[in-house]
């Protein structure tokens, strides 16, 4: 069955990125000249999802508003005869079908996707993080669908991360079963590195099945007194099987300071307009 449906919960309050994150959702901070998010929307759109579940709190209108139309602006633009940026706006409302839903309190992100289980039903569906850019030649996700086509388990996108920052993840415990795909044993969440299974960290892309739901309404809340994802996700290995693919491509934590720095460097470096003068001044760095 293919992917047709994705989750973004979008419901944190980018605490890392005060003060500007007091006014404006992280999720709207420009990779160059778009925002993280439209990256995650565009992934999602090249790997045949149809239809994007965003899980929004209090004070995140602005995501819903920058995917919907803007009579006013596209008349001016029109007017104007600017018809290159009225078609760059113009195409963020047709990008693709968007819904949201009011996480009306942030409880961990096992609740965030437990808000979207009306909307997807009996198929399988993916939950993509707002704030992982993954720059890949084959989209991620598509990457994924395929691995799910294969294995018929769920799937889990991972990467190695040095031994040092496995505090800061999901680790998966499993045996390497084809390429770049594991059959995972075990999920662990933020071991200290000498308890840490392997350098094989949980990343934000996930193709999960509707089961998932009904593990998330009966495991109790785990760390921080939140309904964790990867709790369900342990529950979920033992009933389904899950499986750990190991994508190709670079990705950036843009929910991180220097990751988000990282992935403007690395995106103004594509773009021929920009990376001559920006190579020369960070040459005066040196």
């Amino acid at each position: 069955m293919k992917i047709k449906k994705a989750i973004i919960p979008a419901g944190g309050y980018g605490t890392r990125f005060l003060p500007v994150t007091k006014a404006v959702p992280k999720e709207l901070l420009p990779i160059v000249d778009k925002p993280m998010i439209q990256y995650i929307v565009e992934e999602a759109r090249a790997s045949g999802i149809e239809l994007i579940i965003l899980i929004v709190n209090h004070g995140k209108e602005a995501i819903e508003d920058h995917f919907d139309i803007n009579y006013e602006l596209e008349d001016i633009l029109g007017k104007k005869g600017n018809h290159e940026l009225l078609g760059l706006i113009e195409g963020l409302s047709d990008m693709i079908r968007i819904v949201s839903i009011r996480q009306k309190r942030p409880l961990g992100l096992g609740h965030a996707v437990l808000q979207a289980k009306h909307l997807i039903g009996d198929e399988p569906f993916a939950v993509i993080l707002g704030d992982d850019i993954i720059d890949a030649q084959m989209p991620c996700l598509l990457q994924m669908a395929g691995v799910y086509e294969e294995y018929k388990r769920p799937v889990i996108a991972v990467q190695r991360v040095p031994r040092e920052e496995t505090s800061r993840y999901g680790i998966i415990k499993g045996r390497q079963t084809g390429k770049r795909v594991y059959t995972l044993d075990d999920v662990v969440e933020k071991p200290l590195p000498d308890k840490a299974p392997s350098t094989l960290a949980i990343i934000g892309r996930y193709i999960l099945v509707p089961e998932i739901f009904d593990i998330l309404e009966r495991i109790p809340a785990g760390a921080g007194g939140e309904l964790q994802l990867t709790d369900g996700l342990r529950e979920l290995l033992g009933e389904k099987g899950l499986i750990g693919y190991e994508f190709e491509g670079d990705r950036y934590d843009g929910g991180d300071k220097l990751g988000f720095l990282f992935a403007n460097i690395a995106y103004a470096m594509k773009r021929p307009e920009i990376k001559d003068k920006l190579l020369a001044y960070m040459k005066g760095f040196q």
